[in-house]
């Protein structure tokens, strides 16, 4: 396998404009991700030896000899890379067209020689997500990685060093892949505990004492809602590609190590559950909110209906004896004035207290 790229060759020295990233749903602009692409290739051999490949024409030996399982790994490549291993490895273009562009719908697809598969994994945060391409066949695995602005949210050190430790007798394309995924979905279960906090610190606030400011407020409800809602477009439907697996219609994957993936199936569906619960906690919390504004204008407008009535009893009183006719006989009254005023004041403290016994003042 002359030419394919290997650090120090053709990805060592990335172009600005190739590296691509993942930023919530959409793809970023490029140059959003590290600075140069990184390859790297490991070959797990049968007998429970594992060896960093760093010739390409070893790639090319130990796939042909079959003695294992190899998976070459690329970072943030360019697009001179992607048409290097696109051409080295015989991916499908249709596959490699995805690649070139980011934020593809987590799915499974199958072509003759290989199958392709799209995920996504968190670095902790909801609308912080990585896309992860994966190209399968029997003896070689490829994990093509677009970071998010320089963080990989999931470590292939340790997926590599997990599957070293625990392979033993499953040295297939398969267990890699289940140990692959399985660690991606754990990173689903930080991202949901950091939603959780959120969600928890918004509804303490919701029922707060403490005035805070509402548009403010109101963007951070918001805000979360649209992560979760794009944090589950890229976790749902990986749900499907696993049923897809467990349905023994990947071909690369051996059915010894089918129950493996019913074990990720399981925890995709608890982050699916937890997921839509939070979901419904957020549309519960805005309907709070909600609720919770309406019943402080409603108290806003008891207050300011309550002292307009206590007013205009003493508009009413000094708006009468203000008219200007003659045959007013309180006008040349020698206690006139005092009655006037003391009506007012009679009329605004019974107002006042009537309405304090009703708890609108």
């Amino acid at each position: 396998m002359s030419g394919c790229p290997v650090p120090g060759g053709p990805l060592g020295a990335q172009t600005p404009d190739a590296s691509r990233g993942y930023r919530g749903g959409e793809a970023t602009a490029p140059g959003a991700g590290n600075n140069a692409a990184v390859l790297t290739a490991t070959l797990f051999e049968n007998g429970g030896a594992t060896k960093q490949i760093t010739d390409p024409d070893e790639i090319s030996d130990a796939v042909a000899a079959g003695n294992g399982v190899v998976w070459v790994d690329a970072l943030d490549p360019a697009d001179a890379d992607l048409i290097k291993i696109g051409q080295e490895f015989s991916l499908h273009p249709l596959a490699m067209e995805d690649v070139r562009h980011p934020g593809q719908r987590p799915k499974i697809e199958r072509y003759d020689s290989h199958a392709y598969l799209v995920a996504y994994a968190s670095n902790g945060d909801p609308h912080q997500l990585s896309e992860l391409d994966v190209f399968i066949t029997e003896h070689w695995l490829v994990t093509i990685r677009h970071s998010f602005d320089g963080d990989e949210c999931v470590s292939m050190d340790e997926v590599r060093s997990r599957f070293d430790r625990t392979r033993g007798e499953h040295n297939t394309v398969g267990f890699l892949v289940y140990t692959l995924l399985d660690t991606v979905v754990d990173t689903y279960f930080d991202a949901l505990d950091r939603s959780e906090d959120e969600l928890e610190a918004i509804e303490t606030r919701i029922f707060a004492d403490q005035s805070h400011e509402e548009e403010a407020f109101q963007e951070r409800l918001l805000g979360l809602r649209r992560e979760l809602v794009l944090f589950r477009r890229r976790v749902v439907p990986l749900r499907d590609v696993l049923q897809v697996i467990l349905r023994q219609e990947v071909q690369p994957i051996q059915e010894d190590v089918q129950r493996y993936f019913q074990d990720v199936l399981d925890h995709i569906l608890r982050v699916i559950d937890t997921l839509e619960t939070q979901r419904e906690l957020l549309g519960n919390a805005v309907d709070a909110h909600l609720a919770v504004v309406n019943n402080n204008m409603n108290q806003i407008m008891k207050k300011m209906t309550s002292w307009g009535a206590i007013l205009f009893g003493a508009a009413l009183i000094s708006g009468i004896y203000g008219m200007n006719f003659h045959n007013m006989p309180e006008l040349h009254w020698r206690y006139g004035y005092f009655m006037a005023l003391g009506s007012m004041l009679v009329l605004t403290v019974g107002l006042y207290s009537w309405f304090r016994r009703k708890n609108w003042l």
